[in-house]
């Protein structure tokens, strides 16, 4: 007997997923499903944090149930990207998902073609964006400009000076707002016996 997830999603706290619960739970008992847990978020689909959806694909990983039941697609996704990530996640951890409204069932033929088509598309995306970074790169090398972080301009005659004068290596890290580790590098490069390491 195959545990299922069920997924409840309603927009506002003034709305109640007593239809979806009940569409839900039906279909669970007609296809002979037990019902490990049903998880529900009262929050807009666009925002990115969700209890409900996280502690379900916490789950997921864990591998406590064999399929994810919602009432409609929209109610498990904030975007269609966040959409065909989830169901390619489901599908690399072979949880079947099923959508009420729409009759996705990922369990059948039909079902595993659309995810082939969806794990096609996510990989699709993944890879444009790669490209668009790139070629971003590309772009400012041409162009002259500096890619990743700013060299650290080091004043080493000063940090010498002030060490000379009796500083201790925290007192010039904060004096040149740098680390104790980076001065006691610049005073083992400017001296033939390295100071002691800090503690």
């Amino acid at each position: 007997m195959k545990r299922a997830a069920l997924y409840l999603r309603v927009s506002t706290v003034d709305q109640h997923p007593e239809t979806q619960v009940h569409d839900l739970r039906q279909m669970a008992a007609q296809r002979g499903y037990t019902i490990f847990r049903e998880y529900t978020d009262r929050i807009s689909g666009v925002k990115a944090k969700r209890p409900g959806l996280d502690a379900m694909m916490a789950d997921a990983r864990h591998g406590r149930f064999d399929v994810v039941l919602v009432w409609a697609s929209d109610r498990i996704a904030r975007s269609v990207k966040h959409y065909l990530d989830v169901l390619d996640e489901l599908s690399r951890l072979n949880i079947e998902f099923v959508s009420f409204r729409e009759n996705i069932d990922t369990g059948g033929p039909l079902g595993r073609a659309i995810i082939v088509i969806i794990g096609a598309i996510a990989e699709l995306e993944r890879n444009l964006i790669i490209e668009r970074v790139r070629a971003g790169m590309r772009r400012a090398r041409l162009e002259g400009r500096h890619i990743g972080r700013n060299p650290l301009e080091l004043d080493h005659a000063g940090i010498q000076h002030d060490r000379s004068q009796g500083q201790s290596l925290r007192q010039i890290a904060k004096g040149h707002r740098v680390s104790a580790a980076t001065v006691w590098r610049v005073l083992h490069e400017q001296t033939a016996k390295p100071p002691e390491k800090p503690a």
